[in-house]
């Protein structure tokens, strides 16, 4: 399966011109998944939730239908970040859009980051796992600072993920140490769309610092961006191949476990 990657500067409240960006890129990549960055409809570095309020897109809305037309059109998989509102929640969440509208699902963040908490409502989907047998692949989408915490990759691993997309605005230079490392501690692949650019509100700047990548099943980059340019990079996968977990006759990394022991 054919998988790709785009990293790019979305621009803050520009809805429009966003859009205009990411519906180029998926009429032109020859892949089957497209995945884009955390927030990649509205930019990201908001003051409070009027602000999201005034550029959130409802589930079902106008944009994410566009999105869904095109993908069942092209037969193309669209990984895209964007706020979402429903009802007078606000959330920072990513849909995970296929060729069939049945199987598309939204994700809402989970763990929240720095000030996002002063804008967006915690994430209430919890993590899951979307099965499509069409490209014999299961995806299971998190969203950034997620990655902090290996409950969430674990999580989807558990689930039955080959595949974790992970949409992020990522600013810290840590990241990078620990991404392969979730990759192989589960045994599937990892892609991550993270940003380039910066954004300055109130006299502080957030820099995003790029690195997109895709992680195979052992942790090893099959691909990776650069740290300022807007890039696409794509990279073949084997889906099936994460589904073995033992790496001997003796060892089994999802079978081995002992929940009983973590107890906290």
């Amino acid at each position: 399966m054919r998988i790709a990657v785009i990293q790019f500067a979305p621009i803050l409240m520009d809805k429009e011109k966003n859009l205009s960006k990411i519906l180029s890129y998926i009429n032109s990549i020859d892949s089957q998944l497209l995945i884009f960055p955390e927030l990649c409809l509205s930019g990201y570095y908001f003051l409070n939730r009027h602000e999201v309020s005034k550029i959130a897109e409802l589930p079902t809305g106008e944009i994410i239908s566009e999105l869904q037309t095109l993908s069942t059109i092209l037969n193309k998989g669209i990984v895209i970040g964007f706020p979402e509102k429903d009802g007078e929640k606000l959330y920072n969440s990513c849909a995970v859009i296929l060729p069939d509208k049945t199987k598309r699902r939204i994700y809402r963040k989970t763990h929240l980051f720095y000030k996002e908490r002063f804008c967006f409502d915690s994430g209430d989907t919890g993590f899951f796992v979307i099965d499509e047998p069409e490209w014999d692949i299961r995806i299971g989408p998190m969203i950034c600072y997620d990655w902090r915490f290996p409950e969430s990759a674990r999580t989807l691993a558990l689930k039955g993920a080959d595949l974790i997309v992970c949409p992020s605005n990522l600013v810290t230079n840590v990241w990078q140490n620990a991404l392969s490392t979730r990759a192989l501690e589960n045994n599937v692949y990892m892609a991550v769309a993270n940003r380039i650019g910066s954004e300055t509100r109130n006299n502080e700047t957030l820099i995003f610092n790029g690195d997109s990548a895709i992680y195979d099943y052992k942790g090893e980059v099959l691909c990776k961006a650069g740290q300022n340019d807007e890039e696409v990079i794509i990279s073949e996968i084997e889906p099936a191949k994460t589904r073995k977990k033992s790496f001997n006759d003796y060892n089994d990394i999802l079978t081995d476990r002992r929940p009983d022991m973590y107890e906290l």
